[in-house]
């Protein structure tokens, strides 16, 4: 089965400066972000995991499927206040067309502040 993203999602790589945080604790720094633009969906800023501090993320169950992107694996983020539940993703083995995500995170912006530089 093809899985062809075309005119649904599109990915631009690029270098402003994206910043995760959970309080005031930084999650995540780069300037090597991926950002997705998906049809119905906000963009999504998908960071390297070597530009995100993994030892405040935990995985967790939750898995979905995206019918364009493949099977999405969640993070939990240890927070200063406690545990933020499936605050980030992982699309680890993607479909072919999406391979530039592999490796790279995203995070649900309601849940954690993200502020990408312009």
């Amino acid at each position: 089965m093809i899985h062809d993203p075309e005119g649904h999602i599109t990915l631009n790589p690029h270098s402003r400066h994206v910043r995760v945080l959970v309080g005031e604790t930084p999650i995540a720094d780069t300037r090597n972000a991926i950002e997705l633009r998906e049809n119905g969906y906000p963009s999504r800023q998908y960071i390297p995991h070597e530009d995100i501090d993994m030892s405040r993320l935990t995985r967790s169950s939750k898995v979905t499927h995206c019918p364009f992107k493949g099977d999405a694996s969640y993070y939990s983020i240890k927070g200063e206040d406690g545990e933020i539940a499936d605050a980030a993703w992982s699309y680890e083995r993607p479909f072919d067309a999406m391979t530039d995500i592999a490796g790279h995170l995203a995070f649900d912006t309601r849940l954690v502040e993200e502020n990408v530089d312009e």
